[in-house]
């Protein structure tokens, strides 16, 4: 079979965009480990309290066990509610030392929201109804800012938060 000499170009360049894209994908599933999540649970939007990890007293950072930590947060309009602390006064700082293992539960009561910290591995899609979930290793020390990155309204710029890792 003959191919004209821009036929094969075009097919050469179409190959090498495929294997490269699989390549991209083969680094960010194996190396980076980032993955889908693999299951969602559902809760009701309009009584987000009803489910334990997010009642008031149980939102924050808590630690489950050695270097297992568990944060709770729950996402509204312009807001990310990481709970109070002793004096009553709204958390902006998730605390956690270096290497630690953190899950990440979170939902939200009103539109679809985003969550990354970035410089990390962590993204989420949050979604009204249901609950996402992300466990990560904490490896890097810092300050990383936590952001909504789906646009949410036009408050959307006041939605952050930061997580600090110490050694």
């Amino acid at each position: 079979m003959h191919l004209h000499k821009y036929e094969k170009i075009w097919l050469i360049f179409g190959m090498g965009s495929l294997a490269l894209f699989l390549a991209i994908i083969g680094f960010a599933a194996f190396w980076k480990g980032i993955h889908p999540q693999s299951h969602i649970e559902t809760i009701d939007p309009q009584n987000i309290e009803a489910h334990d990890a997010f009642k008031p007293e149980n939102l924050g950072l808590h630690e489950v066990a050695d270097g297992k930590y568990i944060v709770n947060i729950v996402a509204s309009a312009f807001n990310y509610d990481f709970g109070t602390d002793e004096n009553g006064n709204a958390v902006k700082t998730i605390r956690v030392p270096k290497g630690s293992t953190v899950l990440y539960q979170i939902t939200t009561k009103d539109v679809v929201h985003g969550f990354q910290v970035a410089g990390t591995n962590i993204n989420m899609m949050v979604e009204p109804g249901h609950i996402s979930r992300f466990e990560t290793v904490m490896k890097n020390t810092g300050e990383f800012t936590v952001v909504c990155n789906e646009y949410c309204g036009i408050g959307h710029h006041l939605m952050f938060g930061t997580v600090e890792v110490y050694e």
